[in-house]
């Protein structure tokens, strides 16, 4: 079954466009075949637009977790995780 996250950030609005997310989320190291960014700055705006992507790339089993972007301008998973799909 083909996995899929959707990866909310939360923090610092003015850290974020300074922050690198993509190279910040590989280095979290989540275990997906595909990973849907939301935020403010960098990738998608809303929830649901990454879970239409995702659903339509073929993820049965889709999550959602949260980011906490640090004043440091690192990103860190909150821990809570919401199954969406599968």
């Amino acid at each position: 079954m083909k996995t899929g996250v959707i990866l909310y950030v939360l923090g610092n609005d003015d850290l974020e466009p300074a922050v690198d997310l993509e190279k910040e989320v590989k280095k979290l190291g989540i275990e997906a075949d595909r990973v849907e960014l939301v935020s403010q700055n960098a990738g998608h705006l809303d929830v649901s637009e990454a879970w239409w992507l995702l659903t339509a790339g073929g993820m049965q089993r889709i999550l959602c977790s949260l980011g906490q972007l640090t004043d440091s301008g690192h990103l860190q998973l909150t821990g809570r995780v919401l199954r969406l799909a599968g």
